[in-house]
């Protein structure tokens, strides 16, 4: 065992895996390691998939791993909860498939050092996902940089991998192009069959096994974790597999038949998949929405409206976060808008608000308040509220860079679908990432801004809006100011 892509060679899916490092393949061997992060289903997982492979052609089983640690930026229950919800469903889904999952909650009176590193000394090889951003991606670029044998990552947020497709593309146009061209032979997929005897044998640590945990038992894990537990669990969102069935079909029946009118009105129930907490955690793939809405009795035109936003912008902006160092950097947005809000800092911004109002959605500005209780209540936004809650954030802050800071700490630390290429990829949108505007503003300079009256012309609009600022809101701890690249100012351990 010397090449860990030679038992890949033949596999449709290879343009999705790289080697992370020039380490062997090491034999002999108990076990292929499958380290997930953030790919917490079984099903449509290209990352056991590979892993799988691997283990038939060596003959060895797969343990699937994933841990989950107290100390990852805006760790809380709200987030929390989550993880440890969508990996109880992993453990049952994992098993099912004939293969072995293991957990490790770290928290008081149960803590390990170097876990996957012990556990990767009994592997031929270590399979773990191609995430770019936020703590899987540091993690497992360390993990690989030290590790002592070979470390596969695979691409498994994607219908198209990033690198099946033409490199250093520079507009969403020209990508869209090389995109559609390209999807029709990603659609669908098969779970690789495995045939060796699951895993069964001693493991470095004691570990949690959450396939039967009760959610009262869930909730009192959580409770026993050091993180934040002043922000609740988004009760809304169920981190269950049952919970992506349910919302496939309401995406079918309900949300699709009336895309085109309803995706960009936020006061209806029946505009938005909300799915976009599940693809950040890997509860769904894309893959198995694209075949929900290639199942539905809806137009042409309803399923491209729907699949243009799936898989043009969702899929562009992870294609461009892999060419980023930090995807959520200010230094992403282009230069001209960099120039643009620069040369405009010292204007007077009239709407400044103190970091508390705008976390608590108590500003002077109803309609932001409306959008921002979503997120700090709900843990997810309506897209068509996240495009005006993010432009008026450069005029509500001292300076642009502030305005960044703020976005993402507001949108990292509460929505459930934050720490996202796709979520920064929209917040870098609202601060210039497209076209110049034709006219100069103040604060903005040429980026575009954007008024909220795409909302208040809505029938319902006026009485949603104060309907939803007035919400009351959470008592959170606030910190002076918003940080910057909080998990890039000290050392991640692995």
């Amino acid at each position: 065992m010397t090449d860990p892509l030679a038992p890949l060679a033949d596999w449709r899916e290879v343009p999705r895996v790289r080697c992370a490092n020039d380490r062997p393949v090491r034999a002999p061997a108990a076990y292929v390691l499958c380290w997930l992060q953030q790919a917490l289903r079984a099903t449509d997982n290209p990352v056991i998939d590979a892993a799988v492979r691997l283990g038939e052609a060596w003959r060895l089983p797969v343990l699937v791993y994933h841990g989950v640690r107290e100390d990852y930026p805006y760790a809380s229950d709200r987030l929390h909860r989550f993880i440890l919800g969508a990996s109880r469903d992993l453990e049952r889904d994992v098993q099912a498939r004939g293969l072995a999952c293991v957990q490790f909650i770290d928290r008081g009176g149960h803590r390990e050092k170097g876990l996957v590193y012990r556990l990767a000394a009994q592997a031929a090889a270590v399979v773990a996902e191609d995430q770019p951003g936020f703590i899987a991606q540091w993690q497992t670029a360390r993990f690989a940089a030290r590790a002592d044998v070979a470390t596969l990552v695979v691409n498994a947020a994607c219908v198209v991998p990033p690198l099946a497709l033409e490199q250093g593309v520079k507009t969403t146009s020209a990508f869209r192009r090389r995109h559609q061209a390209a999807r029709a032979d990603w659609y669908g997929w098969t779970d690789e069959p495995a045939t060796v005897p699951a895993y069964a044998g001693e493991l470095p640590f004691r570990p949690d096994r959450l396939a039967d945990v009760s959610d009262q038992a869930l909730d009192a894990l959580v409770a026993e974790c050091r993180i934040d537990h002043r922000l609740p669990v988004a009760g809304g969102f169920p981190p269950t597999r049952a919970a992506v069935a349910a919302r496939l079909e309401r995406l079918r029946h309900e949300v699709l038949p009336a895309y085109a009118e309803a995706r960009g009105d936020a006061t209806r129930g029946d505009g938005a998949s909300a799915l976009s907490p599940y693809l950040h955690f890997g509860v769904v793939g894309p893959r198995e929405v694209v075949a929900a809405v290639e199942a539905a009795d809806v137009s042409a035109e309803e399923r491209g409206k729907y699949l243009d936003e799936l898989l043009t912008w969702r899929e562009w902006f992870h294609y461009r976060a892999r060419s980023l160092a930090v995807p959520e950097h200010y230094d992403r947005i282009p230069g001209w808008a960099r120039r643009e809000l620069a040369d405009h800092a010292g204007d007077p911004r009239l709407a400044l608000e103190p970091l508390r109002a705008l976390i608590e959605g108590e500003t002077a500005d109803e309609s932001w308040n409306a959008c921002q209780k979503q997120f700090l209540l709900e843990g997810w936004m309506h897209n068509n509220l996240r495009m005006y809650w993010a432009k008026r954030l450069i005029a509500m802050t001292p300076s642009p860079q502030a305005g960044w800071a703020t976005a993402c700490y507001l949108n990292d630390r509460l929505s459930l679908d934050g720490r996202d290429p796709a979520t920064w990829g929209n917040i870098a949108w609202a601060f210039g990432d497209a076209q110049p505007g034709y006219r100069r503003n103040q604060v903005y300079g040429l980026v575009p801004i954007r008024t909220d009256a795409s909302i208040r012309k809505q029938a319902a609009g006026p009485a949603w809006l104060a309907r939803e600022a007035a919400r009351p809101g959470l008592a959170l701890d606030v910190p002076e100011e918003a940080p910057v690249d909080p998990y890039l100012s000290g050392e991640l351990p692995v």
